[in-house]
């Protein structure tokens, strides 16, 4: 559920569960969905210097890894995505 609705959902899973797999999940949800939102949100400004296809390939990845993590953490395996994991263990107090 930490990765339903990117992260929002993650921010209130942190802030809700105390368990130390669900804060890993919501807080590699905030690093992932947060991150991709930021850069998107920047590449708005440069869409007239770099196109649409990089907005539709962000967006696309973005959905690839929504379903992915979501199917991995319903089957109860952790999938440490890069940088992304790491800044989950800080926030998640690992």
């Amino acid at each position: 559920m930490c990765y339903a609705l990117g992260w929002v959902t993650g921010l209130i899973f942190l802030l809700i569960d105390k368990r130390p797999w669900v804060k890993f999940h919501a807080a590699q949800s905030i690093a992932v969905f947060g991150g991709l939102t930021i850069i998107r949100i920047g590449l708005l400004f440069m869409t007239h210097f770099l196109g649409w296809g990089i907005q539709a390939l962000l967006g696309l990845l973005g959905f690839v890894l929504w379903i992915f993590l979501m199917v991995k953490a319903y089957q109860h395996e952790t999938v440490r995505i890069p940088i992304a994991a790491d800044i989950a263990d800080s926030i998640a107090g690992k």
